[in-house]
Formats: C-alpha cells, structure tokens, sequence
C-alpha cells in the first residue's frame, strides 16, 4: 500500500526591508557621515617623520667618526698696507637675531624656521691722520703755542667673534628638516652673521664711540705736543665722520 504525502499549501512571505536597528519593515539608515579628506595627512606625515628620524640615526650609527686630516696650502701674503691711523676707541656690543622664516598656506610644523643666534662682536673708532692737510698744524710765533686740524672720527666695520658667537635655539619644520637631511651641503648660517654685524654697526653708529674716540685723540695729542715744549695745545676736528 502506497501512502501520499502532502505538501503544505502555504507560500512563504518575503522578509520586509530592515530598519537601522536591524529589524525587518524599520525604516531606511540615514547616511554615513562623509569622512573628512585630511585624514591620510595626518597618517602619512608621522610615518615620513619616523622614517626619516630612523634613516638619521641609522645614518649616524653606521658612520665612524672621521679622522681630520688637514691638507691646507701655505698662507700666502697678498699685500702689506700701511696705517696712519690712530684708533681711538673700540666698542664691544653683542645682538640676539630672531629670525623667522614661514611658508605661505603651510603650519610651523611643515614648512618655516625659526633661529635665535647670539652675536658678539666688536667695533673701533679711528682718526686717520693720513688725511691731514698741508696746514693742519700752525704754530704761533713765540713757539709756545700749536693748534691743529683734524679729520673727524671714523667707525671701522664690525668685527664678529665666531667663537663667542652661536645659535641659541632652531625650530624648523618637516619639509626643512628632510631637505637638511638629503642636502650635500652643511646648513649655511651667513645670513644670520651678516645680519649680527649689520644690527651691530647700526647701534654703534648710534652710539657716542666716535665722540670717546675724538676726546681720546685730543687727550694724546695735547699730552704729546705738551711734552715737547708747546704750553697751549688746541685740537679741532674738521670735515664730515
């Protein structure tokens, strides 16, 4: 005997749309926030940093320290020239240089530099007296008395001092720091100088060196002419410093 078997008539339903939650018939999930599009920067910049500052001390640890061998030539004298002048006075000033330098668009922390440098240096006053002229000196008639003329104090240029003379504090950025790192050439720090000695000989121009070096002058001159017999010395000083 054959039995049947019986299908259920039943049809089954399709499942509703789910809902945030997960549920099915909910209504649809609101959009993802769009991201924002810095984010691989912000990966990307840290890991160069790594790399670089890992090649930089893989740099150092392989490279012996070098001996210094020094293989210069002979000083060679290229001209003798002769003073005829009296320095007078001299000067000893020292300058901090901020310098700062930024890139446009770019953060501190990417692309700019900042440097602190001290500058020592000095600056001396002179009269030159190979500039007197032909009457610079009158005498009286009874020899007891002399006047004479002349030029006016000078500044000569700045004399920097390297060895009292250095970088305090360097900020500088990412960019500049791998350019540092893969440039053949040493840092060059002439800018910093030139602007030290520039700073330097503006404050003693305004200064009253040139005064304390004319009154000095004077003081040598009236003991000197004095000593060989003259009882009134008068010095003048004539034409621009």
């Amino acid at each position: 005997m054959v039995t049947r078997q019986t299908s259920s008539s039943g049809a089954a339903t399709p499942p509703g749309p789910a809902d945030a939650t997960g549920a099915p018939g909910g209504p649809a999930a609101p959009p993802a926030r769009r991201r924002r599009r810095w984010w691989p920067l912000a990966i990307v910049l840290p890991l160069v940093a790594l790399l670089a500052a890992g090649a930089r001390l893989t740099w150092v640890w392989l490279d012996p320290a070098p001996d210094t061998i020094d293989r210069s030539g002979p000083v060679l004298l290229r001209s003798i020239h002769d003073l005829s002048r009296y320095q007078a006075a001299s000067g000893e000033f020292q300058v901090i240089v901020d310098l700062e330098k930024d890139a446009p668009f770019l953060p501190d922390a990417i692309k700019g530099t900042r440097t602190l440098f001290v500058g020592t240096g000095s600056v001396d006053a002179y009269v030159d007296f190979g500039r007197l002229a032909e009457d610079a000196i009158t005498v009286s008639r009874d020899g007891t008395a002399v006047t004479v003329r002349v030029p006016r104090a000078r500044l000569d240029k700045t004399s920097l001092d390297n060895a009292r003379s250095y970088v305090v504090a360097q900020r500088r950025g990412l960019i500049d720091r791998l350019e540092e790192f893969l440039s053949a050439s040493p840092q060059d720090q002439r800018e910093l100088y030139l602007l030290a000695e520039k700073k330097i000989a503006e404050a003693a121009a305004a200064s009253d060196l040139r005064r304390r070096a004319e009154h000095n002058t004077r003081a040598m001159l009236e003991g000197m002419l004095k000593a060989l017999g003259f009882t009134t010395v008068v010095v003048e000083f004539e034409g621009a410093a």
